[in-house]
């Protein structure tokens, strides 16, 4: 192992004091958001997840395009009129046989 010189020590240990100090500061920060928002406190996992929902819906309108959100409605919309009419062609042929 090599020896470095104290004056170079020293440079290194002022460098890496402001870089600590930034870490500590920001675990406490974290932690101190943690405990603020925890489950535990009341209310809490309602909030997040009210915040999530919310996240959510942000994403859907500004990411999703309206064209695509009204083919998926039409291809719905489709589909639930078929069952409908099959479950009342089944309706009708149940009231035939009787």
């Amino acid at each position: 192992m090599f020896a470095l010189d104290p004056a170079l020590m020293w440079w290194l240990v002022i460098a890496e004091a402001p870089m600590l100090v930034s870490v500590y500061w920001m675990l406490h920060s974290i932690r101190r958001d943690l405990d603020r928002t925890s489950a535990h406190s009341p209310g809490g996992l309602e909030r997040t997840r009210e915040d999530l929902a919310g996240f959510k819906l942000e994403v859907a309108r500004t990411y999703v395009p309206l064209s695509l959100i009204r083919e998926v409605d039409r291809r719905l919309t489709e589909q639930l009129l078929r069952i409908e009419e099959k479950l009342e062609e089944m309706r009708r042929q149940g009231e035939s046989r009787r």
